[in-house]
């Protein structure tokens, strides 16, 4: 069956744009993977590359400047990550950058972004490698928030355990919840305690306009301040009352000695002063010597006007008037 002239028009036409929409098609893919623009290769190694694959962005202040072209595992710590930037963009890009990889969204495909670093460095060349920085993953994050649950329900159980006890009245805290008595009293205290606060501020008030009404340039307590030398006489005088009242007390500690050793032993003095025998004993004697010497002046009377010493008491008598006058006339 032959075909029409506008059945091959159609199918020409069809041709055309198909391979027009191909190439379309091919140059944008090719455009978006760069690869049609000229690149250099930046290096960079990482522990973890979070699932990063082969052709995924590289972006550089939020702008796409290349793709992932390779990605090679060195050892178990050290993965290299070979991207393909565009050499015009690569002209901004210093040699202290930061590369880190990311998510394109909360689940979007990963990416590289470069970070730019802040020692204003010489421009990146062809084959450099830039230092990278690992970012926390969502395995770490949903690990540690795995522990942070167990944390919380153990924290949780805690918690119930200790809020039984204060409603049973159980601890200190309990009895403050529970004890209507106690609480009372710690009222009252609270507010003894903020009267005795109030009396503390007024009583610093009232001091402060005291000491603000001194005049501490002629007052006493000004001299007292000021002079240094009245001063050091104060500080003079109550080192010499300090020394006397050591003294008084060495003095007030041996009489207290002296005290106790006369109340606990048989001294003269404790004799004297306690036997109720003895004073009687002293008067009697005394009442003994006067009448004694009674009779010895009577007999002593009696002497005088006794024959055998009668002449000797005259002998005496004038030997003291003789005396007596010469003493007179050596006074005239």
């Amino acid at each position: 069956m032959k075909q029409t002239i506008s059945q091959k028009i159609k199918v020409g036409t069809f041709v055309i744009l198909g391979t027009i929409i191909l190439v379309a098609a091919l140059y944008f893919i090719g455009n978006k993977q760069h690869i049609f623009s000229k690149n250099i290769k930046v290096y960079s190694v990482f522990q973890n590359v979070n699932g990063l694959q082969l052709g995924n962005n590289v972006r550089y202040s939020g702008i796409n400047i290349g793709t992932v072209s390779q990605i090679e595992m060195i050892n178990n710590a050290q993965i290299v990550v070979q991207m393909l930037v565009e050499e015009k963009t690569g002209a901004f890009i210093k040699k202290d950058a930061i590369a880190t990889i990311g998510s394109d969204g909360l689940v979007g495909s990963m990416v590289v972004n470069i970070i730019p670093g802040k020692k204003n460095l010489a421009v990146i060349i062809s084959g450099d490698s830039i230092a990278s920085y690992s970012k926390i993953g969502a395995d770490d994050m949903l690990s540690t928030l795995n522990v942070t649950n167990e944390n919380a329900a153990l924290l949780t159980s805690d918690l119930l355990k200790i809020t039984t006890k204060i409603l049973d009245g159980e601890g200190v805290l309990g009895a403050l919840i529970t004890d209507s008595l106690l609480t009372k009293d710690i009222k009252e205290t609270l507010y003894n305690l903020k009267q005795t606060t109030k009396g503390t501020d007024q009583a610093a008030v009232k001091l402060n306009k005291l000491l603000s009404k001194i005049n501490f340039e002629d007052s006493a307590a000004g001299v007292l301040l000021n002079d240094t030398i009245a001063g050091n006489q104060v500080k003079k005088v109550f080192n010499n009352l300090e020394e006397s009242s050591k003294s008084i007390l060495e003095i007030t500690k041996t009489l207290d000695e002296m005290v106790l050793e006369i109340k606990q032993k048989e001294s003269t003095f404790n004799y004297l002063t306690k036997d109720e025998e003895l004073p009687k004993i002293i008067d009697s004697t005394m009442l003994n010597i006067k009448e004694a010497s009674e009779k010895l002046n009577e007999n002593m009377e009696a002497l005088k006007h006794n024959f055998f010493f009668k002449g000797y008491f005259k002998k005496q008598e004038r030997l003291e008037k003789k005396e007596a006058k010469k003493n007179q006339n050596n006074e005239n």
